[in-house]
């Protein structure tokens, strides 16, 4: 009997393997209509929608294995890293999808105002607690201001971690976990995937072509980090880990 895994679980949703079969439970059914229309809309690889039915998804396995996971080491080639900047290249280029994503960072529609808010007070939160040092956050904040800038929406993934690319050898089987897709910044998607792993990020850009403003992947690093390390201490997880948000928000001093 196959055993069942918890690939990831918190209060919103949870994502579990059983064999061949991921099964995705999201307690609001709006993310699960928007990752399934995302996943037909997308001209990439993506995985197979088994069944659906309320506040549950099955969709089968991807063959490969991922590039790698943030704080962890990547298996994958430089040429498998390219391939999969060559993917991103050829979603970004895609027709726009109707919906606009979740009002998070890197989202049209999201303004820039109301993005600075939420930055300021993450930044206050994490000085006033104690969770990071001033000046971390500080520099941080400074190299952030990058990202606050106009952009050309694109179809994106909006949460394209490292772990949800799949390759075989050099080639990209397959991405997942497209609840957070919709129309947003090429440049947010190219900075999450590569967060924590910075040395491929040439290898990422090898593949994607031009239009890349390094600058502005590293203030989506900044901004991405400080953005999520209260939420991720709140939830269970350790942002602290080696290699994770704040040995990201550390490599920028």
């Amino acid at each position: 009997m196959d055993e069942v895994e918890v690939v990831v679980a918190h209060s919103e949703r949870a994502t579990l393997r059983v064999g061949d079969v991921f099964l995705k439970v999201d307690a609001d059914q709006a993310r699960i209509d928007a990752e399934i229309e995302a996943m037909s809309l997308a001209p990439v690889p993506t995985p197979e929608v088994l069944w659906r039915k309320p506040s549950v998804l099955a969709t089968a396995a991807l063959p490969g294995t991922t590039l790698g996971r943030l704080g962890g080491p990547s298996a994958g080639s430089s040429a498998a890293w390219a391939a999969a900047g060559a993917t991103l290249r050829k979603l970004h280029d895609a027709p726009l999808p109707p919906r606009p994503g979740p009002a998070g960072p890197g989202r049209a529609g999201r303004s820039v105002v109301a993005l600075v808010a939420e930055l300021d007070d993450e930044c206050e939160w994490l000085v006033t607690n104690g969770a990071l040092p001033a000046d971390l956050v500080t520099r941080n904040r400074q190299v952030a201001e990058a990202a606050l800038r106009s952009w050309t929406p694109a179809f994106t993934h909006g949460d394209l971690q490292i772990a949800h690319v799949f390759v075989d050898g050099d080639e990209v089987t397959g991405i997942i976990d497209w609840s957070e897709a919709g129309q947003g910044d090429a440049l947010y998607d190219l900075a999450t995937f590569t967060l924590g792993h910075e040395e491929h990020l040439d290898d990422v850009i090898a593949g994607y072509g031009t239009g890349i403003d390094r600058d502005v992947i590293h203030a989506w690093w900044s901004m991405r980090s400080l953005l999520i390390v209260r939420s991720l201490i709140e939830h269970g997880f350790d942002p602290f880990a080696p290699g994770c948000e704040v040995d990201v928000l550390r490599s920028r001093m």
